[in-house]
């Protein structure tokens, strides 16, 4: 059975109405403060790889050291997507969303005196619960505000955050510790200023009508549906019923493809993403690319670029074309360097950044489909779970790439990640959906989940 469509599941609508300025206002200011979370939790992640180096000879870590404290963020995802899913669809977004950003701005500022190697692993694993808990409610209350011809475009650009924080972090960790020879602690705890002004930024977020509708809470639903949101999404949230939120609906019958689905497809794409960009410089440089760093920097740019691009497009071509195509692109740029990775730097270059852009149009995907695919009342049980198992992927990926090159070679371990690639791609050629132009009622359906 082919893949629903818009125009199949939903009826035609009337010409939207003029926007609203100061909806619009409120609107691009949520999103704002959401990306503002994601780029903390791009920045948090990727500053730890740059100093593991001198906080290794400061605090005489073993090699056992090392791995936790460089796995800690990833272990914190894990347990923290799913509670923070669960808390969020349980007791409401609003005061998970300020909780969380005050758990980062606490967790960040503690980095400023850690003294011993369990300090700093304990801190970066709270840290990392709340970003795992960040995904789990700000996308969804996004979702849950935005309309339906904008919601694929704000949430796809939450994605674009989280790589120029990264990228950020990685760029300003390597300058301040090779121009200045900053202390791995003050470069590890300056996310405090991010965090800090997101924290402020997100004081007064109104709760998600949406979510109060579905606990029966409808006048007060409906009253912030009418003040924020245009005319055709607060019908849309007069339409939402009160349901089970109960973790277990997500393997249900009805929803269990979009949860497989959402899995799946967000492993594939951050599996071999984290497991390159962590070792850019020392992929390309077994290559024959002497700059790995330099490499390493370029490749983060490409991907801002390549996320960019998927943000703007997304609500023109719709989800599956920039969901698919472009997993099958960067398989085969990843089979060319499996197979010649000894023949051309240049050709090795050209593949790299051919698979950064389009694993990064990709990926921005895993930014909309578990917002859009689940409904109201376990829709952050759905993101989070889904955050936690694509972490388990990430850590494999970062783990593993290291032991790959080194017992199996660049070319085998580069076959290995476009083999990732392909079930991705696979696996989205059957189960992704076409959610472009539907309410979120109708995009979360069951009919819409399944195939």
């Amino acid at each position: 059975m082919n893949p629903p469509t818009a125009k199949q599941t939903e009826p035609a609508m009337r010409p939207p109405a003029t926007p609203d300025p100061g909806k619009r206002r409120f609107l691009y200011k949520l999103s704002g403060v959401i990306a503002g979370g994601m780029f903390i939790d791009g920045f948090i992640l990727g500053g730890i790889g740059l100093v593991m180096p001198a906080l290794t000879a400061d605090l005489g870590l073993s090699f056992a050291w090392q791995g936790l404290i460089g796995a800690s963020a990833l272990i914190g995802i894990f347990l923290g997507g799913p509670l923070g899913g669960y808390l969020a669809d349980k007791i409401g977004r609003k005061p998970m969303f300020t909780i969380d950003l005050a758990i980062f701005l606490a967790g960040s500022a503690a980095q400023f005196f850690v003294a011993e190697a369990w300090q700093l692993f304990v801190i970066r694993l709270v840290m990392g619960m709340a970003i795992g808990a960040d995904y789990a409610i700000g996308w969804p209350l996004l979702a849950e505000f935005s309309p339906a011809r904008m919601r694929g475009k704000l949430l796809a650009f939450q994605e674009v955050a989280w790589y120029i924080g990264y990228l950020v972090s990685y760029a300003v960790g390597y300058y301040m510790s090779s121009v200045f020879t900053a202390d791995w602690r003050i470069i590890l705890g300056m996310s405090t200023v991010p965090s800090l002004i997101v924290f402020l930024l997100r004081l007064g977020t109104p709760e998600s009508p949406r979510w109060l509708m579905s606990k029966g809470r409808v006048q007060e639903g409906l009253a912030i549906a009418e003040k924020y949101m245009e005319e055709a999404e607060v019908l849309d949230v007069t339409n939402e019923v009160r349901g089970s939120t109960s973790v277990w609906r997500l393997f249900s019958p009805q929803y269990r493809k979009a949860t497989a689905f959402v899995c799946i497809y967000w492993v594939c794409n951050v599996t071999p993403y984290f497991a390159i960009a962590t070792f850019a410089p020392i992929v390309l440089e077994s290559t024959g690319i002497e700059d790995g760093l330099t490499g390493a920097l370029a490749l983060n740019g490409v991907v801002v670029a390549g996320a960019l691009t998927s943000m703007f497009l997304i609500e023109k071509v719709g989800r599956r074309k920039l969901a698919i195509p472009p997993m099958w692109i960067g398989a085969a740029a990843l089979i060319i360097i499996g197979l010649f990775a000894h023949v051309s730097p240049i050709i090795i270059l050209a593949c790299f950044i051919i698979f950064s852009f389009a694993n990064a149009v990709s990926t921005a995907l895993t930014g909309v489909y578990p917002g859009e695919v689940f409904p109201t009342e376990i829709r952050g049980a759905g993101v989070g779970f889904a955050t936690a198992v694509s972490r388990v992927g990430a850590a494999a990926g970062t783990f593993l790439l290291p032991l790959s090159i080194s017992g199996l070679g660049i070319g085998t371990t580069m076959l290995v990640a476009a083999g990732i690639c392909v079930i991705g791609a696979l696996v989205s050629q059957r189960l992704a959906p076409e959610t472009k132009g539907l309410s979120l009622n109708a995009a979360s359906a069951p009919a819409s989940a399944s195939v």
